[in-house]
């Protein structure tokens, strides 16, 4: 058998594991595996910043449902990736992450451009390796996409110092992983008792809800959830991450629920006798105040991950398994409990606490994501950057197919909206994706822009430009007695910016102006635009949980706005449309 070089191996691994692309940057301690890339038939994606190219690789993964691969060199090259690193761990996000090393010889010696990667991303990687021996370059990558990708996905890094990438050995391509302390069943037994005291606490329930996370997305368990929440009549709440697991234009979705959900549901969760968590994992931007989070309601909760279980909500029926498996089981066995009273209820909710903003002078975002969602019908794939944009586009678009929402939940990293707009679009090149973003999390990674343009991506990019780090603003009126303590961000030219860099520019002041400017963007398929939307610098985003408050706690209500002229908004359809989808 031929022998081949370190590098040359690992680029054959890639190939048997799925990857058609790479994003990264070269230099001196991964030019052997860029020289490797060279003539494969793996595309890479060259990109202006590391940081991008975590993102770019955490947006693949997350659009499609595959291990997403960047690749850096040593030192500040991977200390670079260690913020896309940590957004991929929080959010449970299968990824590998390639970064060259100096020689092992002089490991530990302050070579060159060199840096404890491995210590550095520990506590943010579900495992990481370092090659030391070009012989056990095949299998640590094997290893590492099967990590990436089994149990409860995360990222995984592979340290390459020079010699193990150069250096020769015979390839042998493991047939199966075998890693001791780490056994993962292709379908793991579910405890049966577990799975019968779930189905007989849903059965005997009269309020219930299915409380849906970003689980369902990993398991590809959305059509078990709507099986279930349909034979059932359960309506169903998620997650931030979870959007898009259950059809928004469902009469039984609730939407989101949680510090910025909707007032509605949040009533809805507090009156519930029974709250089913489906691969979410309760953190405290849905629960606010844990110990009285549904207080009213026993709990089941579903996940992989048994550590994940009574973390921070104790449960009444745990169930650890594979989300797609349990609710197979639960299908089976559920005898649809009686709910329609309750069902009757949550309309009268609906009703009563709607979702609500009141008209200004300048445009309103909560309004150009409608218009968004609208042109699109809810079939593109968003991306988002981190703030209050990001919270109004789980608001106001209509997310009705998995994998449509991209964006970063557990770390709340800004800037992750433009370089995971493009990973998604690489990922699905045949669909429509948008990144809605904050001129403060945007300007955070804008400079890849140029990889954008560069890959003529026909990305939309839709700026709400209020000249503020508007979340911050926010919080610093209703905590901080108005101080602007350095929120307010200097002026950039975003359409400026835009054509620099070889996109559509497109800046809108007026709300007449809005829809035709996304229709435009929509027209232009051989590089992205941008669209620099002149918004309202002192909109607030309602309603909002306060820090340590229950979750139907909340500021901003409908009662409190509508005296301010605040209208009830419908979301996506007229009303006409919800009518025909009331829950009756």
């Amino acid at each position: 058998m031929p022998k081949l070089k370190g590098a040359q191996i690992l680029v054959e691994c890639l190939k048997r594991e799925g990857v058609d692309v790479v994003f990264g940057i070269p230099g001196g301690a991964n030019l052997p595996t860029f020289d490797a890339l060279y003539n494969s038939t793996i595309k890479v994606i060259l990109t202006v910043h590391e940081q991008g190219a975590s993102h770019m690789a955490d947006g693949y993964a997350r659009a499609t449902g595959k291990v997403g691969v960047c690749l850096a060199t040593s030192g500040p090259g991977a200390t670079n990736l260690v913020t896309g690193i940590a957004t991929a761990c929080m959010d449970s996000i299968p990824m590998v992450a390639l970064t060259g090393q100096v020689r092992t010889s002089v490991i530990g010696n302050d070579a060159f451009q060199e840096a404890d990667t491995i210590g550095v991303t520990r506590p943010v990687t579900k495992h990481s390796y370092l090659v030391k021996d070009v012989k056990d370059m095949a299998r640590m990558v094997r290893e590492a996409f099967y990590i990436a990708r089994t149990g409860r996905p995360g990222p995984v890094l592979i340290d390459l110092p020079v010699d193990s990438t150069v250096n020769e050995t015979e390839f042998v391509y493991p047939d199966k992983v075998d890693i001791r302390g780490y056994r993962i069943q292709a379908n793991p037994p579910v405890d049966p008792a577990a799975i019968r005291k779930a189905a007989e606490a849903i059965s005997a329930s009269t309020r219930p809800i299915l409380y849906a996370g970003a689980g369902v997305m990993h398991s590809g368990a959305w059509a078990e959830l709507a099986e279930l929440a349909r034979a059932a009549r359960i309506p169903v709440t998620t997650s931030l991450l979870g959007l898009g697991g259950f059809p928004e234009t469902d009469p039984l979705s609730l939407g989101m629920l949680g510090m910025h959900g909707f007032e509605y549901t949040n009533y809805a969760v507090a009156e519930a006798d029974l709250l089913i968590g489906v691969g979410a994992r309760f953190d405290d931007r849905v629960t606010g105040k844990p110990d009285e989070f549904a207080r009213k309601a026993k709990k089941i909760h579903i996940d992989v991950d048994p550590s994940s279980i009574n973390k921070t909500v104790m449960v009444d029926f745990p169930v650890v398994g594979d989300v797609k498996q349990v609710l197979r089981e639960l299908i089976k066995q559920v005898k649809p409990p009686q709910t329609a009273e309750w069902l009757k209820t949550i309309e009268e909710l609906r009703r009563k606490h709607p979702l609500v903003y009141t008209e200004k002078h300048k445009i309103l975002p909560q309004y150009i994501i409608q218009q968004i969602s609208e042109a699109t019908k809810g079939n593109a794939v968003v991306a988002t950057g981190v703030g209050q944009h990001q919270m109004w586009a789980a608001q106001f678009y209509q997310f009705n197919h998995p994998r449509s929402l991209i964006t970063s939940g557990g770390l709340g990293t800004m800037g992750f909206g433009l370089p995971a707009a493009i990973g998604a679009q690489f990922g699905r090149p045949k669909d429509i994706v948008w990144d809605i973003d904050g001129d403060g999390s945007f300007q955070m990674t804008s400079q890849e822009l140029a990889t954008a343009a560069h890959n003529r991506l026909p990305i939309k990019i839709a700026i709400m430009n209020n000249q503020h780090h508007g979340m911050v603003r926010q919080w610093q009126d209703l905590f901080y007695e108005g101080r602007h303590a350095q929120s307010r961000l200097n002026p950039v030219d975003f359409v400026k910016l835009a054509e620099a860099n070889g996109c559509v520019g497109i800046r809108v002041e007026k709300k007449a102006d809005v829809r035709a400017a996304i229709e435009r963007a929509l027209q232009v398929t051989d590089r992205p635009t941008v669209l620099e939307f002149m918004v309202e610098e002192r909109e607030d985003c309602w309603p909002m949980i306060a820090p340590g408050k229950a979750h139907d706690q909340m500021l901003g209500t409908y009662e409190s706005l509508k005296d301010k002229g605040g209208a009830p908004q419908h979301r996506h359809l007229n009303p006409d449309e919800e009518a025909k989808l009331s829950l009756g």
